[in-house]
Parts: structure tokens; C-alpha cells; sequence
């Protein structure tokens, strides 16, 4: 299934950019998994692996109007997909105070 979103979503991208020419295409599956690769000529890329238990490890890339390049890797697993990259947003930091709490209710259980 995963394998199906991704070449639709890179079909899409292709039309999306008429002039965009593929520099490198490599779909290559096997019985104990695949490996996939599209490089385009504007600095667009993807290519991810995958094994026989439905694991996949991959990247996606391009240059964003702005000329940001954006990278993301990921990993798709048993604990769901897994997306790493400088641009996604994170959580704020806990705040001292909440962490002094944890630590006291750690050290000090209830005696229930």
C-alpha cells in the first residue's frame, strides 16, 4: 500500500512540474522487500527501502519556494512512522517546575 502512495505521489509531483526531468528511477522489488529511488534535475528526491515484514526506511526531498531545502527521513515500523527532519515542529520544553514535580513523585510513591 505504502509503496503505491508513494509512486502516485511522485507521478504527481512529476506533472505537477512539467519541466522537471527524471534524473535517476530505480524500482526494484524482490521477495524479501524493495528499494526505490527518484532523483528529478530540480533538486527533488525520494527513495526508501523496505523489507519483507512491511519495515521501511526512506527520504524525501526538494527545494521549497522559498530555496529552503527541505529533508525528511523517516521510518515506518511496528511503532508507526517515525519522521525526522530540522523543519518539523517540536514540543516546548518541560518546564522546571514540572520536572521538580515528577522527580518529588517519583522519590516519594503513594502508599496505595
Amino acid at each position: 500500500m505504502f509503496k503505491i502512495l508513494l509512486i502516485c505521489a511522485l507521478a504527481a509531483l512529476v506533472a505537477a512540474n512539467a519541466n522537471v526531468e527524471v534524473k535517476e528511477l530505480v524500482n526494484d522489488v524482490q521477495a524479501d522487500g524493495f528499494v526505490s529511488k527518484l532523483v528529478l534535475d530540480d533538486g527533488s528526491a525520494s527513495s526508501a527501502s523496505g523489507d519483507i515484514h512491511g519495515n521501511i526506511d526512506g527520504v524525501f526531498e526538494w527545494i521549497s519556494p522559498e530555496g529552503v531545502h527541505v529533508r525528511v527521513s523517516y521510518k515506518a515500523d511496528e511503532n508507526g512512522y517515525q519522521p525526522q527532519s530540522d523543519l518539523l515542529p517540536t514540543p516546548p520544553p518541560i518546564p522546571a517546575a514540572i520536572l521538580k514535580a515528577i522527580a518529588y513523585i517519583q522519590a516519594n510513591p503513594s502508599k496505595n
